[in-house]
């Protein structure tokens, strides 16, 4: 089994730029979530949604391509890929020559799905398209406009509470105020983050207070979300649930986790403005 300190994050390595799938270090997803009390059956599906900013490769005479990638892991993989190792990959192909893009997305799709031990999606955009992406926010009532007070830095489920007994509310609620910390090199991870959902009304306080409380937090981005998800659920006990967050990019690299325990179609991977 591979484990956080086994991986290359946090430690001086050497580049490559010659392509090498084996730079690649998946992690288990299944200690994490025993920890955090998610049943072998999950009670979500859903992605992680991972773009790269930094992909270029040789043409057949020399001359350098770029494009941006998008690659979409399958919740139910049993293996996460960490982030370093995905840089690292993806600088390996920076001398690698290739036919075309279509030839690079193959390959990459190849080797990440291998990583994580499912079928993984993978969509370059060459130069071409740069201009038809947006910038969009998650749309939802922001909950960061409520002036509440705390002291809290730590990830605490009593925070969330729900208005058991009240009509049931469908509403999606957003914040901007997310934040965790790597577990291995403790750096900051940025994020915003959308919960849709159908059941009691949820307090709005208290989750704005939640999503503070993880400011402390030591959690890879996948596990950050699945902890949130499984903390409504407990404490809030929605009929349906949605939690997706995007997250800041580090290492050229942006990772937005989306889990759901309702059919709905998938985000549509606009990038946010601190993205």
């Amino acid at each position: 089994m591979t484990t956080p300190d086994q991986s290359p994050l946090g430690k001086e390595v050497g580049y490559t730029e010659q392509y090498d799938p084996s730079l690649l270090f998946p992690i288990a997803r299944a200690p994490a979530r025993g920890a955090i009390g998610v049943p072998d059956a999950l009670p979500f599906f859903g992605a992680d949604i991972w773009n790269g900013y930094e992909l270029s490769w040789l043409g057949d005479k020399g001359k350098p391509h770029i494009a941006l990638l998008t690659a979409i892991v399958p919740a139910d993989s049993p293996n996460i890929i960490e982030s370093k190792s995905f840089k690292l990959y993806l600088g390996s192909f920076a001398q690698t020559k290739l036919a075309n893009a279509d030839a690079a997305r193959a390959l990459i799709q190849q080797d990440l799905s291998e990583a994580a031990g499912a079928s993984v999606q993978v969509k370059l955009v060459e130069p071409s398209g740069f201009g038809k992406l947006q910038l969009d926010e998650l749309d939802g009532l922001l909950v960061d406009r409520l002036d509440v007070e705390t002291d809290i830095y730590s990830p605490d489920a009593s925070l969330l509470k729900a208005a058991q007994g009240e009509p049931h509310v469908e509403e999606t609620l957003v914040s901007n105020l997310l934040k965790s910390n790597c577990p291995v090199t403790g750096q900051p991870d940025w994020g915003s983050l959308q919960i849709r959902y159908n059941g009691p009304p949820i307090d709005q306080e208290g989750l704005l207070k939640y999503v503070i409380s993880y400011r402390r937090h030591t959690g890879f981005h996948e596990q950050c979300v699945e902890g949130i998800f499984m903390d409504i659920m407990r404490q809030c006990k929605p009929t349906q649930l949605a939690v997706y967050a995007r997250y800041t990019r580090r290492g050229g690299l942006d990772i937005n986790p989306f889990r759901t325990n309702f059919t709905q179609p998938m985000p549509d991977n606009a990038r946010t403005a601190r993205q």
